[in-house]
């Protein structure tokens, strides 16, 4: 059963970095799960209260992160709340529509339609459009950080 466990952690630590990069899966959402499965497969016992307190925690951290960072790359390049929706769509449905590239160019595209919708130049459109993949690239830093931080901090516990 130790096995079994420890390999469905760590393919849930691989899905959760994944979706670091890669907003449909679950990113830290299957990292905690990971958590779960080596108590039910192996104890429990490792973890108290400070340790669910730190994760619970990151995991709030990196929601809030998700959306604040985006909407601030948004906001930082002079964009409106039509924008942001835009690259908030584009994040979501650009991997569908164009696979492999949609990552970057949904946001992209998401935040020059709602900018455009919002009766602003191209220029600016596309300016606000940059900072869609600036704020993207950055959250998605922030996620890879956060993430390695509980796996790390899981490893050390059990340590």
């Amino acid at each position: 059963m130790d096995i079994i466990g420890w390999v469905l952690v760590i393919l849930l630590f691989v899905v959760g970095m994944a979706g670091a990069v890669y907003p449909i899966l679950p990113g830290a959402l299957a990292i905690y799960a990971a958590f779960f499965v080596y108590g039910l497969f192996i104890s429990f016992e490792p973890f108290g209260f400070w340790f669910w307190t730190f994760q619970t925690i990151i995991v709030a951290a990196l929601f809030l992160a998700d959306y604040a960072v985006n909407a601030w790359g948004v906001k930082k390049f002079g964009g409106s709340r039509a924008s942001v929706i835009g690259s908030t769509i584009g994040i979501i449905a650009g991997p569908f529509l164009i696979p492999g590239f949609g990552l970057i160019i949904g946001p992209l595209a998401g935040a020059v339609i709602g900018e455009l919708i919002a009766g602003s130049s191209i220029d600016k459109s596309l300016k606000v459009g940059f900072g869609a993949v600036v704020g993207l690239l950055s959250s998605t830093l922030v996620k890879i950080v956060l993430q390695l931080v509980m796996i790390v901090l899981f490893v050390i516990w059990l340590l």
